[in-house]
């Protein structure tokens, strides 16, 4: 049982947080890791830049270009990595785009995500059937989780789909817009996690896109297992001390 099982098997309300590898500054990526960890983040997801993130909004698509611009890369990124399980205990998952991955060789990818302790990966635009056909193996080999994405328009038939695939958890995301709205739940939203809910899937699922605060993070889980905040979190990094920047957001939670 990976770190990801393990999590959901023990604790509800669960706390992911994304931020980007690399920003606000190339050394900041494990230091970020373990500051959340003793501030009581549950989970963390490290975006790998990319040039063109599409489903990111422009907070997250500015610390991607900062994050490139300083010289981050996929290699580098695992370089940083190797020091990640010295204190960080938590479920790690990387979250990007397929472009890096398959430069980078997604048997070398899953080899070093399972070399430096990561336990899962977010690849929104990998597809389903091409993870199925050609890569499933190689991410069951390593023991990692492929998170798969449900919107608001993903048909029934495909939701059961992916949780056959699914060995950790689905991220659900709160509307099909990018990355950085606030969540608002209506009565359009209120119906499809209700929908969601009432699947009785065999996976837990996750609300992304929009959980910005202990509102919108408490309003989530009455409908999931727990919610991702990542646009907030980056916002709340972009200057000063990182150890003072992520306890004064994270002790928002903790109330």
């Amino acid at each position: 049982m990976n770190r990801i099982k393990q999590l959901f098997k023990e604790k509800k309300n669960i706390l992911s947080i994304y931020y980007t590898a690399g920003y606000p500054n190339t050394g900041d990526t494990i230091k970020i890791a373990e500051a959340l960890e003793r501030s009581g983040a549950d989970m963390l997801e490290i975006g790998f830049p990319y040039s063109d993130p599409v489903a990111d909004g422009p907070v997250i698509q500015a610390s991607s270009k900062q994050s490139l611009d300083q010289g981050m890369t996929l290699q580098l990124l695992f370089d940083q990595l190797k020091e990640l399980r010295k204190n960080v205990t938590i479920p790690v998952l990387l979250m990007g785009y397929v472009n890096p991955v398959l430069q980078f060789g997604v048997e070398n990818f899953c080899k070093a995500c399972a070399e430096v302790g990561v336990d899962g990966c977010i690849v929104p635009d990998l597809p389903m059937v091409e993870y199925e056909e050609f890569y499933q193996d190689c991410f069951e080999k390593h023991n990692l989780s492929n998170v798969f994405l449900i919107t608001p328009q993903t048909a029934e038939a495909r939701i059961h789909k992916i949780d056959s695939l699914t060995n950790g958890f689905i991220y659900l995301l709160s509307s099909s817009a990018t990355t950085g709205k606030n969540l608002e739940v209506g009565d359009t939203t209120e119906a499809y996690f209700s929908r969601i809910k009432n699947m009785n899937l065999k996976n837990p699922t996750m609300i992304g896109f929009g959980i910005s605060d202990k509102r919108t993070f408490d309003k989530a889980c009455s409908y999931a297992d727990g919610a991702i905040i990542g646009t907030a979190f980056v916002k709340s990094i972009a200057d000063g001390d990182i150890d003072e920047n992520v306890s004064r957001f994270m002790s928002e939670f903790k109330s």
